[in-house]
């Protein structure tokens, strides 16, 4: 499922009518709605916007050791956790309904350390003897088929979701798998903080197998050669770049024609052993599939072997004793996040839950803390902003008038879901024992399979949703042409009901907007107001708009963090694109308030400053090295600071209000300056 979210997810979300998550009854109210103190006045805004609101805040914080980096939306989150362990905690007793034992259960089978310790890794030991029968490469492929029905899956990776070009219609979507790190170019690039990850995961690898029973030496010359076969793999995989283009990961095949390009795979045996009936399927990456067959070919069939035993103990190792949770946190946790320390086990857990049985959890989240009118409050609000991003297509100087009535078509199209679903989902076929951590994953999993299977051959449920009411996020998905927020987002710093409009309109109205935004950006304006992948644009506008988005590209390239490593434009492309739309349609909404109209000051600042400011602290984050050296080679939103910096340096409201002039290094000649919603 393609959606595009506000923040990556690992790591962790108009008239303003009161869209207010928190529940006032058991709340104080707040306040103060603005940090004056974490600005850096010696700093000018014209220099350096983000510094100059979030500077002295910058400095004075420090990284909690259990997380990759720290900020607006880590703090919020964490009060989430708070909340959702109130709830766990409570259900842990074994007084409620059905559905809360069970998430009681689960939370508190992951909270026995010491009983998961006692079991070692025997959980995970009848999957390893399993992978050790398999006798030919034929049995290789038919058991890593198998156990997707397990919990398990293996070699190949698909899910069955709406076909790109029928959306109503689910169809099978085979992508591109067998990697360990996080994509093709972890392998490849040579520079020393890559060969660092490289030889750090090789002992990882090497790590699970010495605690599983392997000799060093075996073990050392199985993590070596793992590495070498996934760098095999590797060769056949597409960019994080080449993954953005929605036309090119499109191919469809008959179940025939697919055969026929992979004569040493029985596709129809597959698709069997995956419980999926169906005569075509969608393959995003055909040279993977292609590859895989070749390498399962040429390779030894033990060094196969070897590489599922590593990957059984690597899924599982967070679920078994304290040396294979110790020795995945030294590697994912640690080399590739940066993070000190493990999380206390209590946010795991919450998490893992929330994870696991969300829209169970969630059900009693927003009972608790989102009111019952916040929702159609929050809908009103985004009605609104609708309207100012109409008024906006309306007036644009590049765009024709036939691609404009179909803009705002699409526009007008949006489903909007709002804080939780109208419908729950169903856990009854999850099992689950309070002394059986590990068991209790394989349930959901199952679970999950299941119901994720039991959509071929169904129209698609637009009502899904996927994320879980308590995140701290918000997506847009082409597909169904939604855009989504849950409860989790929809409190301070991002809404408060008590806070004044410039505040509003600069966190929760720049993330609406940005959402909005991100069905126009440059993969989401290839879908219609259907949700299909389909040309809607003449070619004209076409042509205007990828003129304007190459602006963007070559604004973004020139960014640079850790000692100019630079940020990758076509990668960000969408994501700043939403974030320079977002923002500016936020701000035309704030301009129809009597805040926005006037110009009281608040705290010594113009209604305009204060918004910009609003914008600018709800991105206040630090990351830890790892962790943003990991987001510049994978993750497709621009690091903080150029969140901030870049959209701003397009605006000249932005310039108004802070006095922004030539020689400011936040200053664009007009020509320069990038206007595409």
């Amino acid at each position: 499922m393609k959606y595009k979210n506000l923040l990556p997810l690992a790591g962790i979300p108009v008239l303003l009518l009161g869209a207010c998550s928190q529940n006032k009854s058991s709340e104080s109210k707040r306040t103060v709605f603005f940090d004056k103190s974490g600005m850096d006045t010696t700093v000018s805004p014209g220099e350096n916007f983000f510094q100059y609101a979030n500077g002295s805040w910058y400095k004075k914080t420090t990284i909690p050791e259990s997380e990759s980096g720290w900020g607006s939306f880590y703090t919020l989150y964490d009060e989430n956790l708070k909340d959702l362990r109130a709830i766990l905690e409570e259900a842990t007793k074994g007084s409620g309904d059905a559905n809360s034992k069970k998430v009681g259960d689960f939370y508190s089978s992951g909270m026995d350390t010491a009983g998961i310790d006692r079991r070692g890794f025997e959980p995970v030991k009848p999957l390893l003897a399993r992978i050790k029968a398999i006798g030919s490469s034929k049995e290789l492929v038919n058991f890593a088929a198998d156990s997707f029905k397990d919990g398990e899956g293996f070699l190949f990776s698909f899910y069955v979701g709406p076909d790109d070009k029928i959306s109503t219609k689910n169809a099978v979507n085979f992508q591109q798998a067998g990697l360990g790190l996080p994509n093709r170019d972890y392998y490849f690039n040579n520079d020393p903080e890559n060969q660092k990850i490289r030889n750090e995961y090789v002992k990882y690898i090497s790590k699970l197998f010495t605690l599983s029973g392997t000799d060093s030496v075996t073990a050392k010359k199985n993590a070596a050669d793992i590495l070498k076969l996934e760098t095999e793999i590797a060769k056949s995989h597409k960019t994080p770049v080449e993954l953005r283009d929605p036309v090119k990961n499109y191919n469809k095949f008959a179940v025939s024609d697919f055969q026929k390009q992979n004569p040493d795979f029985d596709i129809k045996d597959l698709l069997s052993r995956f419980n999926l009936k169906t005569d075509t399927v969608l393959v995003g990456q055909p040279s993977y599939y292609k590859a895989l067959a070749s390498l399962i070919k040429s390779q030894p069939l033990d060094l196969w072997k070897n590489k599922l035993q590593f990957e059984a103990l690597n899924s599982s190792a967070s679920a078994l004793s304290a040396p294979f949770r110790k020795a995945r946190f030294e590697f994912y946790g640690k080399i590739l996040n940066g993070q000190q320390k493990e999380q206390e086990r209590w946010k795991q857990m919450v998490s893992k839950t929330d994870g696991g049985l969300g829209e169970l959890l969630g059900q009693v989240y927003v009972e608790k803390h989102f009111p019952a009118d916040a929702k159609e409050r929050m809908l009103k609000l985004v009605d609104n902003l609708q309207k100012v991003y109409q008024k906006r297509i309306e007036d644009l100087d590049w765009m024709g008038a036939e691609t404009k009535k179909k803009a705002i078509e699409k526009l007008n199209a949006f489903t909007k879901k709002i804080g939780y679903p109208d419908k729950w989902k169903n856990y009854d076929d999850v099992s689950i024992d309070r002394a059986k951590y590990y068991e209790n994953l394989q349930s959901i999993a199952k679970h999950d399979y299941k119901e994720m299977a039991s959509k071929l051959g169904k129209p698609v449920d637009k009502q899904e949703w996927f994320m879980t009411p308590p995140t701290v996020n918000a997506y847009y998905n082409p597909a169904f042409n939604e855009i989504v927020f849950p409860a989790g987002i929809l409190r301070f710093p991002f809404f408060d009901f008590n806070a004044d409009d410039a505040i509003n309109y600069g966190a929760i109205g720049a993330v609406i907007g940005h959402e909005m935004t991100h069905g126009f950006d440059d993969q989401g304006r290839q879908y219609d107001k259907e949700g299909n992948l389909k040309d809607w644009w003449t070619k004209e506008d076409a042509d205007r708009f990828v003129k304007k988005a190459d602006m963007v590209v070559k604004q973004y390239d020139q960014y640079t963090v850790l000692n100019n490593l630079h940020v990758n434009g076509k990668l960000t492309l969408g994501e700043n694109l939403a974030d320079i739309g977002g923002i500016a349609i936020a701000y035309d909404a704030f301009k129809l308030t009597d805040q926005g109209k006037g110009e009281e000051k608040i705290d010594g600042l113009t209604p305009d400053q204060r918004f910009f400011l609003s914008f600018a602290q709800v991105w206040r984050i630090k990351d830890r090295d790892e962790r943003l050296r990991m987001r510049i080679s994978n993750d497709p939103h621009s690091p903080e600071m150029y969140r901030v910096n870049g959209p701003l340096s397009n605006m000249p409201q932005f310039y108004k209000a802070f006095n922004i002039k030539p020689g400011d290094k936040m200053y664009k000649a007009e020509a320069d300056r990038v206007k595409v919603w």
